[in-house]
């Protein structure tokens, strides 16, 4: 049986590899990409936290994080998606404002 110590250590080793690869990436795909690694890992421990003390909110709270985490994925291309059309560039460092 899978025990809580370890639900945590996944979450924490994908928190991790997201904020790893936020600092280490330019590519404004891969920044969103790794803020949903981030999030998913935070949910994780926050659902095996919930797990172990044997409550049910806990992962209501979590299921309402992933539908708001898909709302900004869905936007943030959106907006990845005009600035491509506008600049032909994802590189985070080469957008220093946001005049056109």
């Amino acid at each position: 049986m899978i025990t809580a110590n370890q639900y945590l250590m996944v979450g924490a080793i994908l928190f991790a590899i997201g904020v790893l690869g936020f600092l280490t990436r330019r590519n404004i795909i891969v920044l969103l990409m790794c803020i949903e690694l981030m999030i998913n890992g935070a949910g994780l421990a926050f659902v095996s936290f919930c797990r172990q003390m044997g409550s049910l909110e806990g992962q209501v709270f979590v299921l309402f994080a992933m539908v708001i985490a898909a709302v900004e994925i869905a936007v943030g291309l959106s907006i990845i998606l005009l600035v491509f059309r506008n600049r032909a560039t994802l590189d985070a460092d080469e957008m220093e404002s946001l005049k056109w």
